[in-house]
């Protein structure tokens, strides 16, 4: 769960509205955290620092700008080969101004507010987003086309399209359900996230909804008091309900073992909060119909 975990530290970027200006006439993009750009000619040398930035940029087609990223930014598979310049929370300070990136791309789950400082002090140029709900992912996607001068309002159309639809067909679902993000510890995810958004957007009632924490930890006899209809599982693939059984026996009597609903998907789709956020959606919603149907015919 370490990978899974780097992608989950949150933090606190101090506010600030500093107009980080290229000297271009075009029209203001405001990023996350208040920092305003003007852009006629597009920046030829990005760098991201986060895997779902990185998506986003190959899902543009603007990969050829993409001078540096982070170990963590494997997919699609090509952005493998892009230079490394860190693993998200350590960088070499000294690579990143080897490249001489016109504009560095990092979020505010994942990095942090040491490294933003960095950069602003060596005089980089950095664009901060946040998409902590599909709102925001449509934003920061829509943020990375205005800069280089693309329209992405089809794009997007189409995903609120596919979004709309499944609203509509989930409607009257009426299930509960536990969201894992780590077994041990037991952290699940809470309300506010997009994390969340996956199980509301399908129908599901969060269990943690009324926690005041993004991430909430909860002991696990709390989990048994709650009793969720379905259990909605991150993996690489090496996990298991036996595996989930072994650390908390007393999960055997719930609901969402015993009825065998506990949904294993996969960790890098599902936790990050880009372009494939609605692939997400679409596997997660067919896995909860399916199961619910297999649920109905015994």
């Amino acid at each position: 769960m370490k990978k899974f975990s780097v992608f989950l530290l949150l933090f606190i970027l101090i506010s600030c509205t500093d107009k980080q200006n290229f000297n271009y006439d075009g029209n203001v993009i405001i990023d996350d955290l208040g920092n305003k750009f003007s852009f006629t000619n597009s920046p030829q040398k990005i760098i991201s620092l986060a895997p779902n930035i990185t998506e986003m940029i190959y899902s543009l087609n603007l990969e050829k700008h993409l001078v540096g990223n982070t170990i963590y930014c494997d997919y699609p598979n090509e952005a493998k080969n892009i230079v490394k310049v860190g693993d998200m929370l350590t960088f070499n300070f000294e690579k990143i101004v080897s490249l001489k990136p016109d504009l560095i791309f990092i979020t505010v789950e994942g990095n942090t507010k040491e490294t933003y400082d960095k950069f602003k002090e060596l005089g980089l140029k950095v664009f901060v987003s946040n998409p902590r709900n599909y709102e925001g992912i449509k934003k920061t996607y829509s943020d990375i086309s205005k800069i280089f001068n693309i329209n992405s309002n089809l794009v997007i159309a189409k995903w609120d399209s596919i979004i709309n639809k499944i609203k509509i067909s989930s409607v009257n679902l009426n299930k509960s359900a536990m969201f894992v993000v780590q077994l041990s510890p037991l952290m699940i995810v809470g309300p506010n996230t997009f994390l969340n958004e996956y199980l509301t957007i399908c129908g599901l009632k969060n269990i943690a909804s009324d926690s005041p924490l993004n991430y909430p930890i909860f002991n696990r006899e709390e989990i048994v008091k709650r009793n969720p209809d379905l259990i909605i599982f991150p993996t690489d693939g090496s996990d298991s309900i036996e595996k989930i059984i072994s650390v908390y026996p007393e999960w055997k009597n719930l609901k969402a073992i015993k009825n065998n609903n506990v949904i294993f998907v996969d960790r890098d789709l599902f936790t990050r909060p880009g372009p494939r956020f609605v692939e997400g959606v679409e596997k997660l919603f067919n896995q909860v119909h399916q199961s619910e149907a297999t649920v109905q015919n015994h």
